[in-house]
């Protein structure tokens, strides 16, 4: 093996320990469990900032990995590959639901949709791949903001789409944790009048959300007297850890 160059030994080390754990860590903390003189320090969290693979927090001077490195990391798995996967589950979903099925990836705080069936019947529908969603509004990106690994904030302010729109930070957080604790989102009406969604997560080999799929219909035949019906969650769910499955192989 040739020549290694420490400074790189040292960026890669100090990354390792940050992805570690969820907490922060300062400056004496990393000194400590890597045994290097803090001046040493300083200069590679310096860099590791300025290239975005490392973030410091100005409350508390603590770093955390940045989100530049969660961007890098999303190549590991293509959207394309992503969407490959998926398709046979995304339509069984519309064959099952008779609702239309959407799968969707984080981009820059929005939601890409990356594969768009059409609900099975003959009314008039547009393709919507390649469209961005509201993360805030949408349970596509509840779904992804739930499980952000570096629980970036969507883009604030956060705009009403219909009077129901979720436009509070702290009623959104609550949301989110409801999605976590229950391992699906809905929004009813918050996106666009008359039509609910509901959506899961797909998650790679590794553990990590790099998806979500869903779908999207009217109202009145999704819900009765405003409550989901339940059968739709389980539909969607069941699409999730088959792709989720699927991924793992």
């Amino acid at each position: 093996m040739g020549e290694t160059i420490q400074s790189v030994e040292r960026a890669a080390a100090i990354l390792r320990l940050l992805a570690s754990g969820s907490r922060h860590l300062g400056v004496a903390e990393l000194a400590r469990a890597l045994g290097l003189p803090k001046g040493t320090l300083h200069g590679i969290l310096r860099t590791l900032v300025h290239v975005g693979f490392v973030e410091q927090d100005q409350a508390t001077g603590k770093y955390r990995l940045g989100a530049t490195l969660l961007h890098l990391g999303s190549s590991y798995l293509d959207v394309n590959e992503l969407r490959t996967r998926a398709i046979n589950w995304a339509d069984a979903l519309a064959g099952r639901s008779r609702e239309s099925a959407w799968i969707g990836t984080p981009h820059e705080g929005h939601v890409l949709v990356i594969h768009h069936v059409f609900r099975p019947d003959d009314s008039m529908q547009t393709l919507q791949v390649g469209t961005y969603l509201p993360a805030h509004a949408s349970a596509l990106g509840k779904v992804l903001l739930a499980y952000d690994p570096y629980d970036e904030a969507p883009p604030s302010p956060l705009e009403p789409h219909t009077k129901r729109t979720i436009t509070d930070p702290a009623d959104l957080r609550a949301e989110l944790d409801l999605v976590r604790t229950r391992g699906w989102a809905a929004e009813t009406e918050e996106l666009t009048e008359g039509e609910v969604a509901i959506a899961a997560p797909i998650k790679d080999r590794r553990g990590i959300v790099v998806g979500a799929i869903g779908i999207r219909g009217a109202v009145e035949r999704l819900t009765s007297d405003g409550a989901l019906h339940m059968e739709f969650v389980s539909y969607v769910r069941d699409a999730a850890r088959a792709i989720t499955r699927d991924l793992a192989r």
